[in-house]
């Protein structure tokens, strides 16, 4: 019989964009909760001080990967199977930001860029973890998108965050079905002004429907890594499809 403290050591998950934001405040939400977690990024430095963590010793593991590139997304969920034994969470969280200025300026490589990493790169992830969540004993595992409110309603000159997030939702509504006869529960949390580097220009003022530059509120980004290693918490048996945490006042109900 395993106990109770084997069990909670035995979950494994999967972070990624681990390094800062909401990757980070997610991985150090789980490895507080006991999870083992590989923290990919693209950026080494941040991934290794988590990982050298006295309190997580033998616990995270950085991997640097660039999620845009299938075959590095590839190795580094086999490193994780091959280093913790199985895979029972992936936390889909990589993702860039919208280019600079008016959509019709952008160049075609500015435009693959966000597609690459924020729809791309999630379906990569998406791939390599269905793989392997079909195949491990105890079968099945869950999976954890970052849509983003953008998901459902886009701000100003957002075209390709918006079109990748809206993306996003059709890749959960799939999953989710798809993983119900491999026991791979697919949800999705949308986030709404958490501090972070994508939306710390909230505080200083952004461009609403009406042309006006307003400030918005924002919250604290361990709120948002409490929610996910809540969804990560639930049964197999149990899903939450799409998860809204957002700063309370912040104008996206009666946005426009």
């Amino acid at each position: 019989m395993i106990r109770q403290d084997d069990a909670q050591a035995a979950r494994v998950g999967i972070v990624t964009g681990a390094g800062s934001g909401i990757g980070r405040a997610a991985a150090l939400e789980l490895l507080r909760n006991g999870w083992s977690i590989a923290l990919l990024g693209r950026r080494r430095e941040p991934l290794v001080e988590i990982a050298h963590a006295r309190e997580f010793a033998g616990r995270a593991l950085a991997l640097p990967c660039d999620v845009s590139d299938a075959r590095a997304v590839a190795a580094s969920f086999d490193a994780v199977v091959a280093r913790f034994g199985r895979l029972d969470l992936l936390f889909n969280n990589a993702g860039v930001g919208n280019p600079p200025g008016p959509f019709d300026t952008w160049t075609p490589a500015q435009w693959r860029g966000v597609v690459d990493v924020n729809l791309n790169g999630m379906f990569f992830c998406l791939q390599s973890a269905f793989r392997i969540m079909s195949a491990q004993t105890p079968r099945g595992g869950r999976i954890i998108n970052n849509g983003s409110l953008s998901a459902w309603a886009p701000r100003p000159n957002s075209m390709a965050y918006t079109a990748t997030k809206h993306a996003v939702a059709g890749l959960t509504r799939c999953a989710s079905l798809d993983g119900r006869a491999l026991d791979i529960a697919v949800g999705q949390i949308d986030v709404g002004n958490a501090h972070s580097a994508l939306a710390s220009a909230m505080a200083q003022g952004v461009p609403q429907a009406n042309g006006e530059l307003a400030a918005e509120p924002l919250i604290d980004v361990e709120i948002v890594g409490r929610s996910v290693a809540y969804m990560a918490s639930l049964p197999l048996d149990a899903n939450v499809l799409f998860h809204t945490v957002m700063a309370t006042k912040m104008p996206f109900v009666g946005r426009g």
